[in-house]
């Protein structure tokens, strides 16, 4: 039995702290590291790679911001050689669907020498639940510069079962697994799916890029994420990542989780709950 830890990056994140509780469920040993742990893990400190990687045998990597800003490449690429000097076996890499610079560090990843696999992954069904979208469902207007493009949004918890299972079958090494739920919704089919199931109205505005990212700019957001979502929705969500993949049935031999599926255990969580939100305010 391994008795070196797996090391988990990202550890307070959507999908970093789903891959530590599986793992740790299994009874594995686990590192999970983010910038308050210790030791501690920051991207923008190469300085507090190392001391995070030495004595693990393998990886679960989650790039912040994401892999689509410039500098990702050549972080990655330093990343990696880090990990096959710390002696790491094997990486799993969080990838996103349509980004030149994911498939970059992809290809960085596949060609170090290290096993590997890469979970590339649409946008996540808790966005809605978890994230920047969860103050306008529970508000009643989401605006967001997306129109009709369609999307299959995945369930976090599909993701953090196919990267536990990477990590943990040696049959899964060396593959892509490509990601997504079984349906592809737009935007506004999504949140009324979620007013319907919550009992409360939630509209949705389709706005444009400009003005989302003016809004950014005006509450003070950081440029690199004034960027990162101009990329995301002028650039990834074209139509391009539209196509509904079985990646999670290859790795998991069950169909991904559907988006009403998502919204029940959302609704069970309290997320939702207007009340609740208001109390904690």
């Amino acid at each position: 039995m391994h008795t070196q830890p797996i090391l988990v990056i990202g550890k307070n994140g959507k999908t970093g702290a789903r891959v530590e509780s599986r793992l740790t469920a299994k009874g594995l040993s686990t590192r999970a590291v983010s910038r308050s742990t210790l030791p501690s893990f920051e991207w923008e400190d190469p300085d507090s790679w190392m001391p995070a990687l030495s004595g693990t045998r393998a990886a679960y990597v989650t790039f912040q911001p994401d892999l689509a800003v410039p500098s990702a490449e050549a972080t990655i690429r330093t990343f990696i050689q880090r990990a096959v000097e710390a002696g790491l076996e094997h990486v799993v890499l969080l990838s996103g669907r349509g980004e030149d610079g994911a498939l970059r560090a992809e290809s960085i990843l596949q060609s170090s020498g290290l096993a590997w696999n890469v979970v590339r992954a649409s946008w996540f069904a808790q966005n809605f639940s978890e994230s920047f979208m969860l103050e306008g469902i529970l508000s009643g207007h989401l605006a967001l510069p997306a129109g009709p493009v369609l999307e299959p949004f995945i369930d976090v918890d599909d993701i953090a079962d196919v990267a536990v299972a990477a990590l943990t079958r040696p049959d899964l090494r060396n593959r892509v697994f490509e990601v997504t739920g079984p349906r592809a919704l737009t935007f506004a089919q999504c949140v009324e799916e979620i007013s319907n199931a919550v009992g409360y109205r939630i509209e949705y505005s389709a706005i444009s890029v400009d003005n989302f990212v003016g809004e950014m700019r005006e509450q003070g957001a950081p440029e690199d994420m004034q960027w990162l979502m101009r990329e995301l929705f002028s650039v990834v969500l074209d139509g391009r990542n539209s196509r509904v993949m079985d990646g999670v049935e290859e790795a998991l031999g069950r169909p991904a989780t559907d988006f009403s599926s998502f919204i029940k255990k959302a609704i069970t969580s309290g997320v939702w709950d207007r009340g609740a939100a208001r109390q904690q305010t």
